[in-house]
């Protein structure tokens, strides 16, 4: 059984990394050769499964071509438990 996303943020900037990479032609694999991540670590992201730092957020956008801005525009903190 597949574990929900860390939150509506994560998924949401997941989902924004996946539909650019799908704009772009690119594999998990190309995405992640082109940032110096791992591919699994890309897939995880888009599943919205990771809490991505900042600097991943700069690799990843960079390696998009899209200002890091469009991948996190209106998203918002999960509430505090």
């Amino acid at each position: 059984m597949a574990t929900p996303p860390l939150s509506a943020a994560a998924q949401t900037f997941g989902e924004r990394v996946r539909a650019q990479r799908h704009e772009l032609g690119l594999s998990q694999e190309q995405l992640a050769d082109e940032c110096g991540l791992h591919w699994t670590f890309v897939g995880q992201v888009e599943r919205g499964k990771r809490n991505i730092s900042l600097h991943n957020i700069l690799k990843l956008a960079e390696a998009l071509k899209v200002d890091p801005s469009e991948l996190v525009r209106g998203l918002r903190a999960p509430a505090a438990e």
